[in-house]
């Protein structure tokens, strides 16, 4: 993928404000359908399903109706909550069955197979229709088939494509096999350059048909049975059973406290419990009390992240298949916090095995309105347009969320039927005081947490503005040890990391995640969005 040259950008951007509703999301167009939602009398959680669907069409290289959806979210009557719309693995795909088909199709030794990145294998049930039509029913104000308009508009009609976007849709041309693949994302076998405007027929089409039917006909009708039989085509086993057996859920999310801040997350099997861990040993450490610019404050945070993910790549899994310890505890991360010093820790291990999550594209949109709901929500196929399977003329490119599942038997993040992945997608809420919340995240497989916990730390420690907290320049802890800097920290931060014993590399502002953010202040909304993405935050 052509790299997008984001320091050739100049501008510079305050937080937005809004007296009726305000959304930040990676695409502007995405931010009007959501805005257009809230003046017609929406809500928030109205306006968020309308902005997801519409980022479907805008942003088709980070998400779509072959992926999953993820929410947390306050509501005006004041209760916080979470869903969880991914599906599993399908019945038929067992360690035994992935590994022999794997084996003919690679002319390796069933022993030595390992589970694919990209193709039918790592093809999980989408929850996407489903979680957006669940959000509508239950908080929302308008029906689904409303909320999808805008993005059937952008399909149908027409969009001009955005600059980021744009560099990550060539990695389309090599991923897409199939004619049908092809035709439905390609134009003339090309990607589009920036500014082209741009149709997607056959997605508007099966968005039509959810708007008309309900979600369905993703699961139980002809949407569904195109999604089995492209999987099935390609070698893998999803049958129509396992799409028709797919339902979402509330549930409870996790938190913990950061200087008198709370923080929430979602459960395993999401990978909000590292970020949770995190805070609590920075907090232990006394991070944010280092200067803002100081090595020093790199080199903390990014121990106790360290920390973090070597206990959540260890235990993170799907809930009903293995229990996790105390990782979110004050008392956990006392004990974890002693094996941290002034030079960096190398004896602690990162990421899950084959799991090709380090680096994922993702949309994350937040939402506030007046009333007093606060919304933040996931939507990804994992890493670009996942899978490399388009369902036959649907226009539904299918997630590759199953390439983070292991095919060793012991590992806690084994493949089995049935059973959800690891999933990096982290949504997350703050609660500053009884009437001042945020909804926020940071897009971008392991940069979830890492950059969830610089954030928080940005406003909480220093008191940034929204805006300026996701203008700062990051650091990411990556999985061969090394620690990764924007190009924007001071030359002088570099060294002394480095001669704290840290491995320090340069990467560009790409790699670093992409943020969104609201808060509702006592009434008072506010917004600021990612200045690494094509997006904006806008309100009214």
């Amino acid at each position: 993928m052509r790299e997008p040259d984001l320091d050739r950008f100049a501008s510079r951007r305050s937080t937005v404000y809004g007296q009726r509703g305000v959304v930040a999301t990676s695409q502007p167009l995405a931010s009007q359908a959501g805005i257009s939602v809230l003046e017609d009398g929406g809500n928030a959680f109205d306006a968020a399903v309308a902005t997801a669907a519409a980022l479907n069409v805008v942003e088709p290289t980070s998400t779509g109706l072959g992926g999953d959806v993820f929410a947390l979210y306050r509501t005006a009557d004041g209760e916080v909550g979470a869903m969880r719309s991914c599906g599993p693995a399908p019945a038929g795909a067992t360690i035994g069955n992935v590994r022999e088909a794997v084996a003919e199709e690679e002319g390796v030794d069933p022993a030595d197979a390992e589970m694919p990145e990209t193709g039918a294998h790592a093809v999980t049930v989408p929850g996407t229709a489903r979680g957006w039509e669940l959000t509508a029913e239950t908080f929302g104000e308008k029906s689904l088939g409303e909320l999808l308009r805008p993005a059937v508009r952008y399909a149908t009609e027409g969009y001009p494509v955005s600059e980021v976007v744009a560099a990550q849709w060539q990695h389309g041309e090599e991923l897409f096999e199939s004619d049908h693949a092809r035709e439905a994302f390609l134009f003339d076998g090309e990607a589009p350059s920036t500014g082209r405007t741009v149709t997607l027929p056959k997605l508007g089409a099966t968005m039509e048909r959810i708007a008309e039917e309900g979600a369905d006909v993703v699961y139980e009708g002809e949407i569904g049975e195109a999604i089995a039989a492209e999987v099935r085509r390609a070698g893998g086993f999803m049958t129509t059973d396992d799409l028709a057996g797919f339902e979402p859920e509330f549930l409870d999310p996790v938190s913990t406290t950061y200087d008198g801040v709370e923080v929430f997350e979602l459960p395993p099997n999401n990978q909000g419990l590292v970020a949770l861990e995190a805070l609590n040993v920075a907090e232990e450490l006394g991070a944010g009390e280092h200067d803002l610019d100081s090595p020093e404050r790199v080199h903390y945070f990014s121990e106790a992240l360290k920390l973090a993910f070597h206990d959540g790549h260890r235990y993170i899994t799907d809930p009903e298949f293995e229990d996790h310890p105390p990782l979110a505890s004050k008392g956990w991360a006392r004990k974890r916090a002693a094996a941290v010093g002034e030079t960096a820790n190398h004896d602690v291990t990162f990421g899950v095995p084959g799991a090709n999550a380090e680096d994922a594209d993702t949309v994350l949109l937040c939402v506030a309105d007046d009333e007093g709901n606060v919304v933040s929500y996931i939507n990804s196929r994992f890493a670009g347009f996942g899978s490399g399977l388009v369902a036959g003329d649907t226009g539904i490119a299918l997630q590759n969320r199953g390439s983070s599942f292991s095919l060793d038997p012991e590992h806690p993040n084994s493949l089995e039927p049935g059973k959800r992945p690891f999933h990096t997608l982290i949504p997350a809420l703050a609660r500053f005081d009884e009437d001042d919340w945020a909804a926020f995240g940071v897009m971008g497989g392991y940069m979830q947490p890492q950059g969830h916990l610089q954030v928080i730390s940005n406003v909480v420690d220093y008191d940034l503005p929204l805006q300026a907290a996701l203008d700062r320049p990051r650091w990411r802890y990556r999985e061969d040890g090394s620690l990764a800097l924007e190009p924007h920290f001071d030359s002088n931060v570099a060294a002394k990391l480095a001669r704290k014993g840290h491995d320090v590399r340069t990467l560009p502002s790409g790699q670093f995640g992409g943020a969104q953010i609201v808060r509702n202040e006592k009434g008072t909304l506010s917004a600021a969005t990612e200045p690494r993405k094509d997006g904006n935050a806008q309100g009214y």
